[in-house]
């Protein structure tokens, strides 16, 4: 039974993650990543504890609107230094922390309901 959403032609749907990657619309992504509907690629951040605004700027500045930003934080969930929560959603986000891998089931319907949707996740093993 294939349990897969159904999702835009192009759109950057979560197929796995472990073993330190991911994979995505068929192409496997090692270490962490930053997902956006139409686009997926590298992301260097490996601790949650490390996070700065900084960090997410490629999510600010995509040319696609984000409205919720899911934060895969690893094997486990994390709570997200309010000040830096303020400051995303100044520019115009919500942001969402928890486990990658919930992250990524929960991007995955976000983006099968045309949701304007991202996730940052840190890679797991």
């Amino acid at each position: 039974m294939d349990i897969t959403p159904p999702v835009a032609a192009g759109r950057q749907l979560i197929q796995g993650y472990g073993d330190g990657g991911f994979r995505v619309s068929g192409a496997r992504h090692k270490g962490s990543i930053l997902v956006l509907p139409g686009q997926t690629f590298p992301w260097a951040l490996d601790d949650i504890e490390n996070l700065t605004l900084e960090d997410l700027a490629p999510i600010r500045d995509a040319v696609e609107p984000v409205g919720v930003l899911l934060l895969g934080c690893g094997a486990k969930g994390a709570l997200i230094n309010p000040k830096l929560r303020a400051q995303v959603r100044e520019w115009g986000a919500v942001i969402e922390a928890m486990d990658t891998g919930a992250a990524c089931r929960t991007y995955n319907v976000l983006l099968s309901e045309d949701r304007d949707v991202a996730a940052a996740l840190i890679a797991i093993d």
